[in-house]
């Protein structure tokens, strides 16, 4: 018989733009309304090798990834990434993403989070919006505040400013959480409804 896990655990990191903002607790108010659990919560100024940890950018086939999306950012917005940028490369492109994206990410502190609830990856996901801010409806996270996109943040040699980080698997939540946290960091209590 098919048995339900009662809760899941996801990460978020509320990036330095969110952060820098005063948005830090208009976010974490989101997810919490919901039903989700802040079981673990810091300020951490994150290293370069807890950056490679994080998105695993010492991994060329991450770094093609990310050239492949530059490269069809400009051929969406009708742009040549050899001309602008000097290479369409996409491993070349995405080690230059990868240094916009850490000298983003390093720009000031980041609010690393546990949640913990029923559909934690999902309903955390949902709540915060696609990656891409641009592509993310109101009442999103990322929708409701900033509007960036690849096209202006490759333009401008920069990461996308999208606010923060939401772990995409409950593979992924399971990394981060060992990235992000020591055991002893991450609480165990019970919230008022869970009482009922």
């Amino acid at each position: 018989m098919f048995k339900m896990n009662k809760v899941e655990q996801t990460v978020v990191l509320i990036k330095p733009d969110g952060v820098k903002r005063g948005l830090t607790g208009e976010i974490l108010k989101r997810f919490e309304r919901t039903g989700l659990k802040i079981i673990a919560i810091k300020m951490v100024q994150a290293s370069d090798e807890l950056l490679v940890k994080h998105y695993q950018s010492d991994n060329p086939a991450t770094l093609k990834r990310w050239g492949e999306k530059t490269l069809k950012t400009y051929t969406q917005y009708g742009k040549n990434a050899k001309k602008e940028l000097g290479t369409d490369d996409s491993i070349e492109l995405g080690k230059m993403v990868n240094k916009w994206l850490f000298d983003y990410v390093r720009s000031g502190p980041i609010v690393a989070v546990i949640l913990e609830g029923r559909h934690a990856v999902e309903n955390a996901l949902s709540i915060s919006g696609p990656t891409m801010p641009v592509q993310s409806p109101a009442g999103t996270i990322r929708g409701d505040f900033s509007t960036d996109s690849a096209a202006y943040a490759n333009d401008e040699k920069r990461g996308v400013m999208n606010l923060i980080h939401v772990s995409a698997s409950i593979e992924e939540a399971n990394l981060e959480k060992t990235l992000w946290f020591t055991p002893s960091e991450i609480h165990k209590y019970k919230r008022v409804e869970e009482f009922i």
